[in-house]
């Protein structure tokens, strides 16, 4: 995982960052990353919310840490949901970026008065393109390079360091099996037809260049959830708050500004 310049709490199996105020008026906001992501995702996002009066937490999605068996979108939902439990976070936000957005779809669906609103971009549940089991079996480091430069409009965001991850991961025998298993485990877990049982307020931030879960999906994810609006960046790939993190952001603080001022929450400042 990148380092990111908040410390990693450690409470029970759960790491994660926690910042901004315990006391916040406003839900706690929980970021959820993709299958290859990881706190350094949300850097901007946690500087933001959190400079603006929201208490903002990031677990550590453990996509590599459970029994092959037990793999999949489903266990990491469940593991979401004792994170939310061990600390007492109550209704929250959740923030979901790619498999992130999933897993906040089926929490939302399983627990959804614990759930206030949803900010997702790139979700997968109705239909992702998958890198392809080839993405997943021992390559060369161009075809991962590749692969990697997908993610993103901006091919520059595919850096050296991240390309180097990748190729360790899916020259990793026991970690490219798990995360296999989740890409199936996705392809299988589709939330379309429950879509319209989720009445909370709903963000959708989308890539209008993303090649994974296209613009369609965006749509399709709009027209079935009752309380979704959906915003495109343009020049943007499958991860807005990494390509483009002021805008993704702004985004969120005005929709988080809009709910403030439906309950007694102070509504966001302007960053």
């Amino acid at each position: 995982m990148h380092d990111t310049p908040f410390p990693v709490h450690e409470t029970g199996d759960f790491r994660y960052n926690d910042e901004g105020p315990a006391d916040s008026p406003a839900p706690p906001i929980v970021l959820l990353h993709g299958m290859l992501g990881d706190l350094s995702n949300w850097v901007d996002t946690i500087h933001t919310l959190s400079e603006n009066g929201y208490r903002v937490l990031a677990p550590i999605l453990p996509v590599y840490d459970f029994p092959l068996s037990e793999t999949g979108v489903p266990r990491l939902t469940e593991h979401v949901a004792r994170f939310v439990d061990a600390l007492e976070l109550g209704p929250s936000i959740l923030v979901g970026n790619s498999l992130g957005g999933h897993i906040a779809l089926l929490f939302a669906l399983d627990h959804t008065d614990r759930v206030e609103a949803l900010v997702l971009s790139g979700s997968s549940g109705i239909y992702e393109a998958t890198m392809g089991t080839t993405f997943f079996k021992r390559q060369d480091r161009e075809f991962i390079k590749e692969r990697t430069e997908m993610t993103f409009y901006d091919p520059a965001h595919a850096t050296e360091e991240l390309v180097n991850e990748m190729f360790e991961i899916v020259n990793d025998r026991p970690r490219a099996l798990r995360l296999l298993q989740i890409a199936r485990s996705a392809d299988d877990e589709t939330v379309a037809e429950e879509l319209s049982q989720l009445h909370m307020p709903t963000l959708l931030i989308w890539g209008q260049d993303d090649v994974i879960t296209p613009p369609e999906v965006a749509e399709e994810f709009r027209d079935r959830i009752p309380e979704a609006r959906l915003h495109f960046i343009d020049k943007c790939g499958h991860a807005p708050m990494i390509e483009h993190p002021e805008q993704f952001n702004q985004l969120t603080l005005d929709f988080l500004g809009e709910l403030a001022a439906t309950t007694h929450a102070p509504s966001a400042s302007q960053p």
